[in-house]
């Protein structure tokens, strides 16, 4: 077996004159017309060559034979009596949040407090679980290096020894094909970051006093591949009767069916029935998943776990989704979530300042209004105004162009409404379209009136037309986007629709959370959720090389320290 737990020294590079700000990137916009074009092609050619050529099968040809890596002993060989390890998942986003989680992780001790006052102090794990989607918005050598590897290098360094790194890989990770994630962290690289054992994309880690570690990889069609099948029944020979079992997955197989439109990751669940149940032979103690970006945990009565940790840098994600959670198999009920259902429904409303969080939405529906409003040619101007609707839907009704832009722009929003809306979609998807059509008409009528008997600009001037097409893209600049975020505040807080779309729009950096763990030397498992509810918005360079690379700036008073989301869980 892999007994790959001696303790890493690396030299604390010095440092002359630091920049005086991170090199860290923002927060994703996913209104952004080019990133949603881009993100979309990678998913639709990775999920294509996936299924046609799975890399899942070219790595297990390339190592035929992996051990589980050990960390039940210490580097002489004895058992150790305790271990401490953390879980993060989904990060590689806004450097603020994902720097803010890093530095949390890789302070040599922590001192929290939960909701009662009490506090408990806390150590860095030795071992490091990169839950899912280790990067956003999609896998590439590029962002891997600067919106996870450069965040994570600069919070460990000067801390504490990089830690031992297993990954599963997510979604986002897969959609270069998991070319980049194979590269990062399934090659044994030695980095200021951490240190990496696994040679898959799937692993098993053997904790002290019984416990093992496991990753899965799911792929994009919550698929468990033959060869991971057999990886894993043979890690099941080595356990004991008495063994107990943390399975790391990228999505929370419990959860994602009532979260996500119906359909979707079917085969889910199925999957990791069958892993516990004929591959594993036992019923595991402990889920811990990511891909839903907020903290929830659901127990049974038997003491079993099943939590989402996707807080580790990537935008918040609703809590107060599904309105009523249906009952889960086996006893499971919630227990705790972070942020509230309350707050979460408040954060809903920001959505009435969508233009504000993104910009570049407004240039798209701008130009969109330009171009309908042209296809429509209405000059209003010329009639008095009781006859300007008329005049409006008459011009749409004799103009083919009009009709087919009219057309094209509602389907488009019927494919955007949310599945959850059942029969309602094609209603909700077409009433969206005629509020943003309508707006188009006033839009028009009211420059036209402007710039004809207001200003007095003379009918097909190159002034009036100009003028025109300026006022009216400010005009879908502002308007657009508004709509399209009255839109989604309604669908999520009143239909509980479209909760992933409601909160990407806002890329909220806060209520960020880890878990971090503890094996105690009686076998206990001790689970820490940590979570930060408002992340530091300003930094200033560490003082010395045995400082992090960045610390918070005392000038920043909302940031709030690491905290307890509730009190330790203890699983025997």
């Amino acid at each position: 077996m892999d007994t790959a737990t001696h303790v890493i020294t690396t030299p604390i590079p010095s440092r002359a004159a630091p920049p005086k700000h991170p090199p860290g990137r923002r927060m994703v916009c996913w209104f952004n017309p080019v990133i949603l074009a881009r993100t979309g092609v990678r998913a639709v050619i990775s999920a294509t060559i996936g299924k046609q050529a799975d890399r899942r099968l070219l790595d297990a040809l390339a190592a035929p034979v992996v051990e589980p890596s050990d960390f039940s002993v210490d580097a002489a060989g004895q058992p150790r009596e305790e271990l401490w390890f953390d879980y993060v998942s989904d990060l590689g986003d806004g450097w603020d949040s994902t720097y803010a989680v890093a530095l949390a992780v890789s302070r040599p001790t922590l001192t929290v407090r939960d909701e009662t006052g009490a506090s408990h102090d806390t150590r860095a794990g030795e071992v490091l679980v990169f839950g899912g989607d280790a990067v956003y918005p999609a896998a590439s050598v590029k962002e891997y290096q600067e919106r996870t590897v450069q965040p994570w290098a600069s919070a460990v360094r000067g801390q504490r020894a990089p830690p031992h790194l297993f990954a599963v890989p997510g979604n986002h990770d897969w959609y270069d094909g998991l070319v980049s994630f194979m590269r990062l962290f399934c090659q044994g690289r030695r980095l200021a970051s951490w240190q990496t054992h696994q040679r898959r994309s799937y692993f098993a880690v053997k904790l002290p006093h019984g416990w093992w570690l496991l990753g899965t990889d799911m792929q994009l069609e919550s698929d468990i591949d033959e060869p991971q099948v057999r990886y894993f029944q043979q890690i099941a020979k080595l356990m004991r009767e008495g063994d107990r079992v943390i399975l790391c997955n990228a999505e929370p197989a419990w959860l994602c069916a009532q979260v996500r439109p119906p359909g979707q990751r079917s085969y889910l669940e199925n999957n990791l029935d069958f892993l516990q149940d004929q591959v594993l032979g036992k019923k595991v103690s402990v889920f811990l998943a990511g891909d839903i970006h907020h903290y929830r945990r659901h127990a049974n009565a038997e003491g079993r776990q099943k939590i989402i940790a996707g807080g580790g840098g990537a935008f918040l994600h609703p809590t107060h989704v599904p309105r009523k959670e249906a009952e889960l198999p086996e006893g499971f009920t919630a227990r705790k979530s972070y942020p509230s259902a309350t707050e979460s429904r408040r954060l809903g409303w920001r959505n009435l300042g969508f233009l504000r969080h993104n910009p570049q939405f407004g240039l798209l529906t701008g130009l969109l209004y330009v171009l309908l409003a042209w296809a429509l040619s209405v000059n209003i101007g010329e009639s008095p105004a009781p006859t300007a609707v008329s005049m409006v839907v008459s011009t749409a009704l004799s103009s083919p162009g009009v009709m087919i832009i009219a057309l094209l722009a509602i389907v488009g929003l019927i494919g955007f409404a949310d599945r959850r809306f059942g029969h309602w979609r094609w209603g909700v998807g077409t009433l969206h379209g005629l509020v943003h059509l309508a707006a188009v008409f006033l839009i028009a009528w009211g420059v036209s009136h402007l710039v004809g008997p207001v200003l007095g600009l003379p009918f097909r001037s190159v002034q009036r037309d100009l003028l025109s097409a300026a006022l009216i893209f400010v005009g879908g600049f502002l308007v657009g986007p508004t709509i399209m975020g009255v839109y989604l505040l309604l669908s999520l807080n009143v239909f509980g629709a479209h909760g992933n779309e409601a909160f990407s729009s806002l890329a909220i950096p806060d209520f960020k959370n880890f878990v971090r763990l503890r094996i105690d030397k009686d076998g206990r498992l001790w689970i820490f959720p940590i979570g930060i509810r408002r992340v530091p918005r300003a930094w200033k360079p560490g003082e010395t090389v045995r400082e992090p690379e960045w610390v918070p700036d005392p000038k920043d008073k909302r940031a709030t320290p690491p905290a307890l989301i509730e009190p330790p869980i203890v699983v025997t």
